[in-house]
């Protein structure tokens, strides 16, 4: 099995993609432009002071303004330009390179976040090695919430079948940050899944 990330891949293929990804959301914060719907909805979902595992961090947007709200954030991501970038914009979280099929934390959380079209740039096939890794890294009452879009090659009935053979189950979906309803037609899909119980 091919171990290279589509992310990888792109950046393979016209370098400098992560860098031009890094100016592209330096613009936007310039601009004023809203780019923390995703963190707004995740720390409503969490108590304060949650430990929460930014998986796919990229440049620690998310996760790193989970951690200004007063969460205690870990970022893993297999892009150290991205990584580098999270540590300079956010040096008070946790950030490190790692690859999130082979993810081996000493440690449990009560919200993991998997946001901005991580699963389909994963390695082709490992999206559900990948579940199993986050399912076990979830505290028993843990949850974890994804968000992509359906116009990458992963599809939805897809996930949803890895994630029940993870030992997922769906709690809610949403086709957008801000909870709109979610239907097979959507271009977007917002899960929040939790461990399965036993019985």
């Amino acid at each position: 099995m091919n171990d290279e990330t589509l992310w990888a891949a792109e950046n393979r293929e016209h370098p400098g993609h992560s860098a031009r990804y890094i100016k592209r959301f330096e613009a936007m914060r310039e601009e004023g432009r809203d780019l923390h719907g995703e963190a707004r909805l995740l720390d409503a979902m969490a108590a304060r002071k949650s430990q929460i595992l930014d998986a796919g961090c990229g440049t620690g947007r998310v996760g790193g303004e989970l951690a200004q709200l007063g969460h205690h954030v870990i970022g893993v991501d297999a892009d150290a330009e991205l990584i580098a970038a999270a540590q300079r914009d956010h040096p008070s979280s946790r950030w490190q390179t790692g690859n999130l099929s082979t993810l081996e934390l000493a440690r449990t959380f009560e919200l993991i976040v998997c946001t901005g079209n991580v699963l389909p740039f994963l390695a082709p096939g490992t999206a559900p090695e990948v579940l199993r890794r986050l399912h076990a890294h979830l505290m028993p009452n843990g949850r974890l919430v994804v968000g992509f879009g359906n116009d990458r090659g992963y599809a939805f009935n897809t996930f949803f079948a890895d994630a029940d053979a993870a030992g997922l189950e769906r709690h809610a979906q949403f086709s957008t940050w801000d909870l709109r309803p979610w239907e097979p037609s959507s271009s977007f899909l917002v899960a929040v899944l939790a461990r399965k119980h036993a019985g």
